[in-house]
């Protein structure tokens, strides 16, 4: 199978600002393609399918960590933060992958996790193998433990993961050589000890890497935890029974501390220096607005994911009342509003969406139980929304961050065998919450063959269903999830205008109604039964349909749209 190069494809251009509005496809390497067939997606995987990313019309991929790793946690476990990940390639790959993309008119965004290192960072095996006190610990967070000696950990601080946010060592420098001492600070997996960013080497060194990657090419920077650099150490540890932001005045002992702007604040310094300047996006779980807008400040990074929709129920007065915060806070900051409705670290929206409607988040969390009851889904309807929410936030001014495979229509692998599961989640839990591999199995690019066209055995086993949701089966078919991609992409770029837009409907309407500044028009009906068409719409106008087919006649039946109604669930893009 072969995906052309999009025909539309212009030459390689340094716009500053092409980020502001840009379509970002995330790539998770091991689970996009397989080049040398071991079972692992990998860089020349994603080189040899740039013909497949420029025919889907995206303006970027952003990439998840790619850097040797012991894989306890994906990859976000990095050991070595300038070098490739020997089983996913070379430099010399990343090189000619970054050349292919910006032959195809695509923009380079890669993942930066500073919060933590893996236990195999060079620096942390120093550390380990020093004494207390050392330079060599000050990089991390080391503390005595509390208790007659020691034995407790020094503070009550959980892990994301499961089970307590800290591990004891076993001191290997004399006079203490053998003997149980201190305890390191990993507020995720064991295998991610955090870094002490009050330490000037570890500032430093990310400067260095952040030229590094820009330097070969790398148009911007995903920056992981971006929220959780700056911590309160200061003895005693203050308590904080749950990982949660409660306080909204940069107070919190872990996440969110004012400080943390000073050190994207260097950050910046270092992007500014080439031409253009390079972007940057910070994942921040931060619940109150007016602080996480500061990340997105043109000083910092410019831009921080909001992670609203991808929250919401389907739900119209929801999506609008969202949509509409947040391009105002997004014009307060001086950046672009982000989109998203799935990534690497949340049930696929396809899967989240053929919920019941009362479904809430601990339904959700109780279906990646080990043992839990699967609720009752209806995958039909799941897909149906799940198309609908994408055209209606691809019309949305600000940048739209898509996840593999959606375009493909994948849901959630919930059902995978226990034996091969990988996520920390599920070892720090005892073999309770099975954790994010059911959006991390690996791609279908053929029906047919054991690992549809994937390379070699993958990594996670893909379900049989996966067959017939493939990139091939798809490619070229009217109506196909792929196609309405691809259609909603390139009219988008067509179509793109200032960062505005217009509410056409009223705020308590199920059918929400926008039109941008140069008269392309949304219109989505969120409700489960048909609605009449808003006065005026014309279906001559209608360009693309969420449905399966658009039939613009009194005679129109099943999804297409009958004279003067709109199908339930479903989203209409209106030409100028």
């Amino acid at each position: 199978m072969t995906f052309p190069n999009s025909p539309d494809a212009a030459p390689f251009s340094p716009d500053a600002n092409w980020w502001r509005q840009a379509a970002v496809y995330q790539i998770y390497p091991r689970s996009f393609s397989d080049h040398n067939g071991d079972g692992m997606g990998d860089l020349p995987g994603v080189t040899a399918r740039m013909g497949y990313l420029s025919a889907l019309g995206i303006d970027a991929i952003w990439l998840s960590p790619f850097y040797p790793s012991a894989l306890a946690d994906g990859g976000y476990d990095v050991d070595d933060y300038r070098n490739v990940d020997p089983r996913l390639g070379s430099l010399d790959d990343f090189d000619a992958m970054v050349s292919a993309a910006h032959a195809a008119n695509i923009k380079v965004i890669v993942d930066v996790v500073p919060n933590h290192s893996s236990n195999h960072h060079g620096w942390f095996k120093d550390a380990l193998a020093a004494a207390p006190g050392s330079p060599e610990r000050a990089r991390y967070q080391f503390f005595d433990g509390l208790g007659e000696n020691g034995e407790l950990p020094p503070s009550d601080w959980p892990s994301h993961f499961g089970g307590p946010a800290w591990t004891r060592v076993v001191e290997a420098a004399s006079p203490n050589a053998g003997q149980l001492g201190q305890w390191y600070l990993h507020l995720f997996a064991t295998e991610q000890p955090d870094f002490n960013w009050d330490h000037p080497e570890v500032r430093e060194d990310f400067h260095t890497t952040l030229r590094f990657w820009a330097d070969r090419g790398v148009d911007g920077f995903r920056v992981d935890v971006a929220h959780g650099l700056a911590k309160d150490m200061s003895l005693p540890l203050r308590s904080k029974p749950e990982l949660e932001i409660l306080v909204s005045d940069g107070s919190d002992p872990l996440f969110d501390r004012d400080a943390v702007h000073e050190i994207f604040e260097g950050w910046r310094t270092v992007l500014n220096e080439y031409t253009p300047p390079k972007a940057a996006v910070a994942e921040a779980w931060v619940p109150f607005t007016e602080r996480r807008l500061k990340y997105a400040r043109p000083s910092e990074l410019g831009q921080a994911f909001n992670f609203d929709l991808l929250q919401a129920h389907f739900d119209g007065v929801e999506f609008r009342a969202i949509a509409q915060k947040c391009l105002v806070e997004a014009a307060a900051s001086g950046a672009s509003s982000t989109w998203v409705f799935s990534n690497h670290d949340v049930i696929r929206h396809a899967s989240r969406y053929a919920f019941p409607d009362e479904s809430t988040l601990a339904d959700l969390e109780s279906w990646l139980m080990a043992d839990g009851v699967t609720p009752v889904t209806d995958q039909a309807r799941g897909l149906r929304r799940a198309r609908a929410a994408t055209l209606f936030m691809l019309g949305l001014p600000g940048s739209a961050y898509l996840y593999q495979g959606e375009e493909l229509g994948l849901f959630e692998v919930a059902d995978l065998p226990h034996d091969s599961l990988q996520d920390p989640t599920w070892f720090r839990t005892g073999h309770q919450v099975k954790g994010r591999d059911g959006c991390r199995v690996p791609l279908p690019w053929t029906p047919t063959g054991e690992n549809f066209g994937f390379g070699g055995t993958p990594w996670l086993p893909q379900p049989a269903g996966f067959g017939a949701l493939a990139a091939s089966v798809q490619d070229g078919v009217p109506g196909s999830t792929l196609e309405m991609y691809r259609a909603a992409l390139k009219l988008r770029r067509e179509l793109q205008c200032e960062e505005s837009l217009e509410w056409l409907s009223a705020p308590e309407s199920e059918v929400v109604h926008y039109r941008r500044p140069n008269g392309w028009e949304v219109l989505t009906n969120f409700a489960a039964v048909p609605a009449v068409l808003p006065p005026g719409v014309e279906l001559a106008r209608v360009a693309i349909s969420s449905g399966e087919s658009v039939v613009a006649d009194e005679g129109a039946t099943g999804a297409g749209i009958s004279a003067g109604t709109i199908p339930a669930e479903t989203t209409l893009w209106l030409a100028p």
